[in-house]
């Protein structure tokens, strides 16, 4: 089999493998209430696969620098689906994902002027994030009516997910580990559930999704940071795996809180 052939082979492999993964973990979200479902939202659904597939393409310290790339760009996934959320209480469908996006476009692109380290970006992080679960806080409780899964649900948020995938598995080579970071954050995971119940459930209760899926997002950030320190000294799969051990054990904390609180 020639080089190129076989760079296509696998690269359908890899998209195949995390649009499977992606509809477990959404589907699951779907069913499970706003705070469950936000939760699972922020879990590592499509950056996880991306780092593994990039882990295999490239050494450890390429990782460390995507994981810095993605640092950056995660907290304004927060400001994207807290902007989503307030924009869904009186607004469509389109008005609101294209609102919160341009935002997201504009932080990016702001990002990207400066030098970043870890410090800086873990401070971002918290400012950042913080803000946000405060304006989020009286989102949270609207109501999640049942919702039945259809097939171009699965369709729609497979093919996003597994052309992300390919995208940033094919640049990876050309853009280089912080573009790459950038890319491998991108929220598809949160604009296909917003696209998905949006229509079926309206938009403040998709809004209560997103305000929850802003907390889960705060032990994401710790799993990159986790993942930029340990790459190189840990390598790269054994680091994922603590970044990932990371991400399910603050959303679990998250989860026993916010039950105990709720009792309370």
């Amino acid at each position: 089999m020639s080089p190129d052939l076989w760079f296509a082979f696998t690269l359908i492999v890899k998209m195949a493998v995390t649009a499977v993964f992606l509809l477990a973990a959404t589907i699951t979200a779907e069913r499970a209430g706003p705070m469950i479902g936000g939760l699972v939202a922020t879990l590592p659904i499509s950056a996880g696969p991306v780092y593994i597939f990039l882990a295999l393409d490239h050494d450890p310290h390429f990782i460390a620098q995507s994981a810095l790339g993605s640092l950056v760009v995660s907290p304004i996934n927060a400001i994207y689906a807290v902007s989503y959320a307030l924009l869904a209480q009186r607004r469509s469908l389109v008005a609101s994902i294209v609102g919160a996006f341009l935002i997201w476009l504009a932080l990016v692109w702001a990002s990207g002027l400066i030098a970043w380290a870890l410090p800086e970006a873990f401070l971002w992080n918290v400012v950042a994030i913080g803000l946000c679960f405060w304006l989020s806080a009286p989102l949270r409780h609207a109501p999640m009516p049942r919702v039945v899964t259809r097939w171009y649900d699965l369709v729609l948020r497979a093919g996003m997910v597994a052309v992300l995938v390919g995208i940033v598995v094919t640049l990876s080579f050309r853009v280089g580990p912080a573009i790459s970071g950038g890319l491998a954050v991108f929220p598809i995971v949160l604009t296909s559930i917003m696209i998905i119940l949006h229509t079926r459930v309206g938009g403040p209760a998709t809004a209560a999704v997103m305000a929850n899926a802003v907390i889960g997002l705060g032990g994401f950030a710790l799993a990159l940071v986790a993942l930029e320190l340990t790459a190189v000294r840990l390598g790269s799969l054994p680091a994922l795996a603590f970044a990932l051990a990371i991400s399910v054990a603050c959303n679990f904390l998250m989860f026993v809180e916010r039950k105990r609180a709720a009792a309370r």
